[in-house]
């Protein structure tokens, strides 16, 4: 029986009645099919997961089998890919199996279907039998060959297997219905004439057998006992058992276990193409560099990108298992990239749009190296040690001349901290001839060193910048991801989905980071603290470092969605007075809990929004709001997290309030106070 405590699935309760009704728990096997016909992407990792976690669910043998039945489009390369991915992911088949092992005995069962008149040799052209097969309206008509004798049958097949025809010229159909409901079920074709050499059986075969032949006979062959597909497959379920059946009959002493097909919702995700032959397009047409590109939705690119399969796994569990298609939106899975990276990344400062910011009162050959936390999500990280000088680079939006109250980061006459080093006060710029800033003259309070315990360290300020010394910095090439398409549903557009296609979806960049990382190891995943989580890419060499960016802190990709036209009215009406930003964020979350998932996404965008209208004097006085309005304090919590990635620094009270939220027993709260 199931070891789990979360409620049943439906996939899973259909195994619970199964093993309920006396199929002995040893009997049951899983599988996973692909075809090697390209690279895994994130729709084949719900698939995965639910065969192998029924595995581990169950302790029952899953068995990896690729159904290699057409040779003009499959690759070793693909078969290679396909392991990797799902070695990766973290899972372990019991076989590795093929469903060429066994094109002996699916020819075979064929000629023993032609003897019990059970399947001909068409010789129409396809052309011809499209048109016989009829519509779902209508009824198809019969084969000028259906009847055929069973000795020509024979023959005829025969010839085929021996390469003696040409392409296109006969076919083996099933002999079932022609007036059948189920177009599937009128004559399918059993085997087709291929003139190509198999990357496993080379060029032994002339004839290959069609997907619905192998692959129901595959499972029965391996006594699969439920086989469990995608929706799209419901349709074929009658002809799955109508093969079943057949080949039952003749192995039935030596192969007693029927499978089951059950299907369940494919994985669809939002600004995502999920056919493989398209994103086979976008390969061959080098709108990206690979079937490993860090924007591609292949589990390779994924994992290039700086996915992880914690991450993976935890994003289709979250999805689950339904029997009805739907579209999930990708910030899902940025969202649990994010969750599992925050408490394994290392921390480091990195510059991507530097500018120079020049200490006045430090001493030109003087240097420090301070000490910084490697992850405060995890004590064991332990802390590092970072070069301070006189010269620094700091980001170039950190920085305006002039700022209201609601600005926590730098401006001329305010001082912030700047990370793990001292307090400073902007005095003056310097520009070039068209106002450019090119340098931010400061001084500093040598006092207030972070964590020295002295009262001028203890001194509050309103922000903390990130910062590196220019002296010690460390230049590397950052490629930062965008989504590879525009549109939310590219795919189901009446223009071609390549019309959608971000022009924008990859920026290079120059940036400057802490000198330790110059080791770094390809795939060694770090936080680049208030910018985003980042991996180092295989293009990395011993004197040239590449990010690419993984996902950033926050999703920002709704503040890019064009504001809706309101229409226009000739009729002016005076309008109620706005409301303050605060008191529309403490409504919005006096409901949050209570809304559907969908509408709480939608809300949370709008607390996120007004949240940079907050200032701190405003959301001070809601830390102290009651435990049991949960609601208030999940926008308090959203509210905060927007002030802090805009430079506010974290005080007593401030800390206080995230680990109330952090240890709150309500999941939504928890979870976002864990990201703060």
């Amino acid at each position: 029986m199931s070891k789990t405590h979360k409620p049943l699935n439906f996939l899973e309760q259909i195994i619970e009645q199964d093993l309920k009704n006396g199929l002995p728990q040893k009997k049951l096997r899983f599988r996973f099919p692909p075809e090697p016909n390209g690279y895994l992407h994130i729709g084949h990792t719900k698939a995965i997961g639910i065969s192998f976690g029924l595995g581990e669910t169950y302790n029952a043998p899953v068995n990896l089998r690729f159904d290699d039945t057409n040779p003009t489009k499959e690759d070793q390369e693909y078969v290679d890919a396909i392991k990797e991915d799902i070695s990766w992911l973290g899972y372990k088949w019991e076989k590795e199996v093929y469903s060429s092992d066994y094109f002996e005995q699916l020819y075979i069962w064929a000629l023993q279907m032609i003897k019990d008149g059970k399947a001909y040799v068409d010789s129409q052209s396809s052309e011809a039998m499209a048109v016989q097969k009829g519509t779902p309206t209508q009824p198809g008509q019969n084969s000028p060959f259906r009847n055929r004798s069973v000795d020509e049958n024979l023959a005829l097949f025969e010839q085929m297997k021996n390469g003696e025809f040409k392409e296109g010229t006969h076919v083996l159909r099933a002999k079932i219905d022609m007036k059948h409901v189920n177009m599937l079920m009128r004559d399918p074709l059993m085997y087709r004439i291929l003139h190509a050499d198999h990357h496993r059986t080379g060029a032994t075969w002339c004839i290959y057998p069609m997907y619905d032949w192998a692959h129901g006979e595959s499972d029965y062959l391996e006594q699969i006992s439920h086989s469990l597909c995608s929706l799209e497959f419901k349709p074929h379920r009658d002809l799955y058992d109508w093969f079943k059946n057949i080949v039952y009959n003749y192995k039935k002493d030596s192969l007693p276990l029927i499978p089951k097909q059950r299907e369940f919702a494919r994985l669809n995700l939002s600004f995502t193409i999920m056919s493989k032959r398209k994103l086979l397009k976008l390969v061959e047409d080098k709108v990206v560099s690979g079937w490993d590109d860090p924007r591609m939705p292949t589990i390779s690119g994924l994992r290039r990108r700086g996915y992880t399969p914690t991450s993976i796994r935890n994003f289709v569990e979250k999805v689950g298992v339904a029997k009805r298609d739907n579209v999930i939106d990708v910030s899902l899975l940025e969202f649990c990239v994010r969750e599992d990276l925050n408490k394994k990344a290392a921390r480091i400062m990195a510059v991507l749009d530097p500018v120079k910011l020049v200490i006045q009162n430090y001493p030109e050959d003087k240097e420090e190296w301070l000490e910084a936390e490697n992850n405060p999500e995890d004590e064991a990280a332990g802390t590092r040690t970072v070069p301070f000088s006189k010269n620094l680079y700091i980001e170039r939006d950190d920085f305006k001349e002039e700022a209201n109250n609601k600005y926590f980061r730098l401006s001329l006459g305010k001082e912030v901290r700047l990370k793990n080093a001292f307090i400073i006060k902007a005095e003056r710029v310097v520009k070039d001839k068209n106002g450019t800033i090119l340098e931010i003259h400061c001084s500093y309070d040598p006092n207030s060193l972070s964590g020295s315990g002295t009262p001028e360290s203890l001194r509050k300020v309103k922000g903390t910048l990130h910062w590196v010394s220019i002296k010690h910095a460390l230049k590397v090439e950052v490629r930062e991801y965008d989504r590879l398409f525009l549109h939310e549903a590219p795919d189901s557009q009446t223009e071609d989905f390549s019309t959608f296609v971000n022009p924008d979806s990859l920026k290079i960049r120059t940036g400057f980071v802490e000198p330790h990382i110059k080791d770094a190891r390809v795939g060694t995943q770090f936080q680049f603290q208030r910018i985003g989580y980042f991996n180092v890419d295989k293009d990395t060499s011993a004197t040239h470092l590449v990010f690419n960016k993984t996902v950033g802190l926050r999703d920002t990709w709704a503040k890019k969605e064009p504001k809706k036209t309101q229409p226009h009215n000739s009729h002016t009406t005076s309008q109620p007075p706005k409301r303050n930003a605060i008191d529309v964020i403490k409504q919005l979350g006096k409901k949050y809990t209570n809304l559907p998932e969908v509408k709480q996404k939608k809300v949370k965008l709008e607390i996120l929004a007004l949240a940079k209208e907050v200032s701190y004097e405003d959301l001070e006085p809601l830390f102290n709001t009651a435990a049991k309005k949960v609601g208030t304090r999940i926008a308090v919590a959203l509210a905060l997290q927007v002030l802090l990635e805009n430079g506010l620094e974290k005080n007593d009270q401030i800390n206080v309030f995230i680990t109330s939220a952090t240890e709150d027993e309500h999941p939504l709260l928890s979870e976002i106070a864990k990201q703060i």
